[in-house]
């Protein structure tokens, strides 16, 4: 109810005799939609704030701001040097207008995101100029048909046969509420306007009470139990309610949604961690794919006359299998395939032990920034721990503005860049030298990075979907198969002036892969 006629009829008085007999000083803009206007006279400066960026719509009367030395634009010019003779509040509205002593008007008009500054002449109906030109329509606005007259009278009341709306259509939602819950739609006409009368001397009291719903703080006029503070000066209310709502309510947001970001990367790390130990369990208990080879190697007799199924004694496990060649498949060649399977589970192991050895640390390293991260009270501390940690840039940015794709593959990560200069942007804003870099070779396409895949070389699997990605994201697209060039990042470099997405690369080599794209390699959509 902070923008609410109620509330106003309150905080206008008091702004008058704040500012009241103040010359204007300054009239400024530092950030989108907010207004600063700076008074003074011989008993100090009076401030007043209005945040009109929408939906955050809201006043504050600082004691003190430090205007910026860049990056501000004045308002309002024509006021500068006028003093103010007095704060009105136009009836049964939500606007109110401080007068100068020229007679030039500088109006609020409180309009929930419609909300805007306007500035008349003396004897003008029609503003001179806005803040937000982008309200068109207030350009014409005339400030005389803002004001109403509301006939408050039983008889009134009585014939809007007591709709609530029609006769008192500045209530807000808590008082609407209020009757709501006194159960003002089941009530007879009488019964209504008792609820009516007490809801109005209610209004009338200079009770300000701030209260958390549904994560948003308000402000209300009515008694409530569950305040998280209450208030008998307007302008204290609103002040509390703007560094509630707009400066700590922002700082939590953010604050949460950073928290959020590492606790999904932490799980994602666990995960994988799990489902790695699990396979590698796996890999330790079972047979060595060398000793079905052993078998078939010492019963090549029984292969004979192009036999391509045959069972045989596993001499390992003391029981019967059953071997199956390809098409014209040799079972010596059959053979050689197991042991090079066998010899790769072994490279297999022991890239799954590092890989889970380096995840653990990952896990840790989250583990102690989740920590540090609940312990940050403030916006300062919060602007230095996402300085001390800008390797993690990409975590601590929202999913939307990152220039790049996103994938996990066996506990790596790929960045696919999205278009040219979003391919400059990775690699000179996000890109580390420990990462892995790779493109279509001899055609435009995307970049893409392996994450810390040069001192923790990546596994085939990785190092080939990350090529098959650069292959599928270029014009060699349809291509049955496409050379595509990897290097480490540190040997990819920008030449000044070239054209977006084009760089000098060295020390590259070439893997040859059929183009696919995330739909096949990760069963996701196409974006």
């Amino acid at each position: 109810m902070h923008l609410n006629y109620h509330f106003l009829k309150f905080l206008c008085p008091e702004l008058d005799r704040l500012f009241r007999g103040k010359e204007v000083t300054a009239c400024f803009s530092q950030n989108k939609n907010e207004l600063i206007l700076e008074a003074k006279d011989e008993n100090g400066t009076q401030y007043l704030k209005a945040h009109l960026n929408p939906p955050q719509i809201y006043l504050a009367f600082p004691d003190d701001f430090k205007r910026a030395k860049r990056n501000s634009m004045n308002f309002f010019k024509e006021l500068i040097g006028e003093k103010i003779t007095g704060c009105e509040l136009l009836s049964f509205e939500r606007a109110f207008y401080f007068s100068m002593d020229s007679g030039k008007k500088l109006l609020f008009k409180l309009h929930g995101n419609r909300s805007n500054v306007l500035m008349y002449l003396p004897e003008a109906n029609v503003p001179e100029k806005t803040f937000r030109n982008e309200l068109v329509e207030d350009k014409s606005l005339d400030w005389n048909e803002l004001e109403k007259d509301l006939d408050l009278s039983f008889d009134q009341f009585e014939k809007l046969e007591g709709n609530a709306s029609k006769f008192l259509p500045t209530l807000g939602t808590f008082p609407r509420r209020w009757l709501k819950d006194q159960g003002y739609l089941d009530s007879n006409l009488l019964q209504r306007w008792e609820m009516m009368v007490e809801l109005m001397d209610m209004l009338e009291t200079p009770l300000f009470s701030l209260v958390e719903e549904s994560g948003e703080v308000r402000l209300s006029l009515l008694p409530e139990a569950d305040s998280i503070s209450t208030f008998s000066n307007p302008v204290q209310a609103v002040n509390e309610l703007y560094y509630q709502a707009l400066i700590k309510g922002s700082f939590e947001k953010e604050k949460n949604t950073l928290l959020k970001k590492y606790q999904e990367q932490l799980k994602r790390q666990t995960s994988y961690i799990e489902k790695s130990s699990q396979k590698l369990l796996e890999l330790r208990d079972s047979a060595p794919p060398s000793n079905l080879a052993d078998v078939v190697m010492a019963n090549l007799h029984l292969f004979e006359n192009g036999k391509s199924e045959v069972e045989l004694f596993d001499f390992y496990s003391g029981k019967q299998v059953k071997v199956a060649l390809k098409p014209n498949q040799k079972p010596q060649d059959f053979a050689a395939s197991l042991y090079r399977k066998s010899k790769n589970r072994k490279l297999e192991w022991k890239q799954i032990e590092k890989t889970i050895e380096n995840k653990r640390a990952v896990s840790e390293a989250l583990k102690s920034k989740i920590d540090a991260l609940i312990a940050i009270d403030d916006y300062r501390g919060l602007k230095e721990f996402k300085k001390k940690h800008g390797e993690d840039k990409a975590i601590q940015k929202e999913t939307e503005s990152l220039p790049f794709k996103v994938f996990e593959l066996e506990g790596y990560t790929i960045w696919v860049g999205k278009s040219a200069q979003s391919n400059d942007d990775m690699l000179r804003e996000y890109a580390k030298k420990d990462d892995l870099w790779l493109h279509a070779r001899m055609v435009s396409g995307s970049h893409v990075l392996v994450k810390n895949a040069v001192n923790h070389p990546a596994p085939t699997r990785v190092l080939e979907a990350a090529a098959q990605l650069a292959a599928f994201y270029s014009k060699n697209k349809t291509e049955s198969l496409a050379p595509v060039i990897y290097t480490p990042v540190k040997f990819v470099r920008k030449v000044k002036g070239s054209a977006p997405g084009s760089v000098v690369v060295e020390k590259e080599k070439v893997i040859l892969v059929q183009p696919a794209g995330p739909e096949v390699l990760f069963g996701k959509e196409i974006q």
